[in-house]
């Protein structure tokens, strides 16, 4: 670790830890062009910096120049718009289409950077980043599935990220990777004619708990149901789970074609099919949270019949938009914000429930969503800590990087927040973890241990030598497609020139005096070779964005 963490880390880990209770910008500061909401105009709808790259924070992955000015120049709502019409971007699969075994090095590569690159280029941002909130609650790990698996995954929620949130748990139960993952594969009734069968209640659990319902009943606002005694009200019970596990028997891999490679015996590509084995479905009646599914439905009647009544439920309403605002502005939102995307959940406004599309524009424009575009209106309890994986994609767009750098056969991912390797079905955190002493709701914190923050100390700093030069360059930036050649000139002209080009890119015009004051100590200073821009240009940007004041997302 170099001298700049060995005196910051475990000061900005404490910062960040209280962070989303404390505004990160000192709104008695003065931003150059930056301060208010979206500002009147008789004609075009105009957005500040301020606001613009506010915004691009929570529905992108990061401030990129392009899309700050095509935010300011559209406004919110067309902006959104367009990009809902964008096509959905899908990874490339070709290199790995041919399952070789083991699988190759450089395939890993390619793998690991798929969606990364997708996260940092992808012109439908806004449908990237609404995939990436999906996946952290309806959870498909590589650490189980193939790396193909987890790639067609990924590719059904782009397809499905902005559509009906109905029609992406049917194509999820049906998802092969799904269906090894939680094991509904292999969820078959005992019977006599089939001795090796076994109910398995994994995927019927979760579909319940994690992609749905909830573990207790929730009010329209998606607070908690209490009985007369104060205690939750559990939304079901493990008869119910059993019943559901019996609607969902019976499903198995598309066979065709039956000489498939070995690494995909799941037929990843294809969605999974009724098993023709009559003794591998449960065709007697059921009776799941008190509806009844007749004997003798079909597999697909009976999976379109329970995510019907999931749909249905008062829960799922606020439990989904309750996930989506986490994910997208803010960990710990007012139980009226999420009443009001709830509302939108259940009606678009034409009658329509679980239209992702208009969930996900309900939330990014709501009053509470808004309110911090202009900083001095901002609230004490607004936004989220930056994860992992969001603080690295943010650096690389601010940075206007097409793709993830890779750098001495490493790819610049964070160590505990790799895309799609979630150690459990229970992600990599839980949504309703809580910031330390305190009750706001805080769930990426436990992400932030040493380990990521002295990652994210040297995460450009560890990319700037060339081992084959044997010198500090600029080539692992150059060839990712990043301006990093702009942050070094404007180091080079002053320092005074050099964070004015990190505010704009990266504080929204609104970097804090203290943080200016200490950047300007520290070039005064510095305990690197002055004599080479490149060195001192990016070390200063890892500690710039190392601080508390970027570390959360207000």
């Amino acid at each position: 670790m170099n001298i700049i963490g060995k005196l910051s880390i475990s000061l900005c880990l404490l910062a960040l830890l209280q962070a989303c209770s404390e505004a990160p910008v000192e709104t008695g500061a003065t931003p150059s062009a930056s301060s208010g909401q979206v500002a009147v105009s008789t004609s075009t709808p105009l957005v500040t910096h301020y606001a613009a790259a506010r915004f691009a924070d929570q529905a992108t992955f990061g401030a990129h120049p392009a899309s700050v000015v095509e935010i300011k120049s559209k406004g919110l709502s067309r902006w959104i718009d367009d990009q809902m019409a964008l096509p959905a971007s899908e990874l490339d699969l070709s290199l790995l289409l041919g399952f070789p075994e083991p699988t190759p090095d450089a395939h890993w590569q390619f793998y690991r950077a798929a969606f990364p690159n997708l996260a940092i280029g992808a012109p439908d941002q806004l449908r990237t980043r609404v995939s990436w909130a999906l996946s952290q609650f309806l959870v498909v790990s590589d650490r189980k599935v193939e790396i193909v698996g987890t790639m067609y995954w990924t590719n059904m929620l782009q397809r499905r990220a902005l559509g009906n949130y109905r029609d992406l748990l049917i194509d999820l139960a049906i998802s092969p990777a799904m269906g090894h993952y939680l094991d509904n594969s292999q969820n078959r009734p005992k019977s006599a004619e089939c001795s090796h069968c076994a109910p398995n209640e994994n995927f019927a659990r979760e579909l319940m708990q994690l992609f749905s319902l909830g573990v207790v009943k929730l009010n329209v606002d998606g607070t908690s149901v209490k009985d007369a005694k104060g205690n939750p009200v559990e939304t079901y019970s493990q008869k119910d789970v059993e019943e559901l596990a019996r609607v969902l028997t019976g499903w198995t891999w598309d066979n065709d074609p039956q000489n498939r490679p070995g690494r995909n015996f799941a037929n990843w590509g294809k969605p999974m099919v009724p098993s023709t084995l009559a003794p591998e479905r449960d065709s007697g009646a059921k009776v799941v949270l008190g509806r009844t599914f007749p004997a003798g439905q079909t597999p697909m009647k009976d999976l379109a019949d329970a995510v019907d009544l999931l749909m249905a439920h008062g829960n799922t309403a606020p439990f989904v938009a309750t996930r989506l605002i986490q994910h997208l502005v803010k960990s710990n939102p007012t139980p009226a914000y999420v009443a009001r995307v709830a509302a939108k959940f259940r009606n678009n406004g034409q009658g329509v429930s679980g239209d992702l599309s208009a969930v996900v524009k309900a939330i990014l424009l709501d009053q509470e969503a808004r309110q911090g575009d202009d900083p001095g209106r901002a609230r004490n309890d607004d936004g989220k800590l930056r994860e992992p994986f969001l603080h690295h994609t943010a650096l690389w767009r601010g940075l206007g990087c097409s793709r993830v750098p890779s750098w001495s056969n490493s790819i610049a991912l964070p160590p505990n927040q790799a895309p799609f390797n979630a150690e459990s079905v229970f992600s990599y955190y839980a949504p309703t973890d809580r910031a330390p002493g305190s009750n706001l709701l805080a769930p990426e914190q436990r992400l932030l241990n040493a380990s990521e923050l002295t990652s994210r100390l040297n995460l450009a700093y560890s990319m700037r030598w060339d081992d084959a030069a044997q010198q500090v360059t600029l080539n692992a930036f150059t060839q990712a497609g990043c301006n990093a050649q702009a942050l070094v000139d404007a180091y080079a002209a002053s320092s005074r020139t050099y964070i004015d080009w990190l505010n704009e890119r990266f504080f929204r015009g609104a970097m804090p005096p203290t943080l200016r004051t200490s950047m300007e100590s520290m070039i005064a200073k510095p305990q690197w070779d002055a004599r080479q821009p490149i060195e001192g240009a990016i070390r200063m940007l890892d500690y710039a964005l190392f601080s508390p004041y970027f570390g959360v997302i207000k």
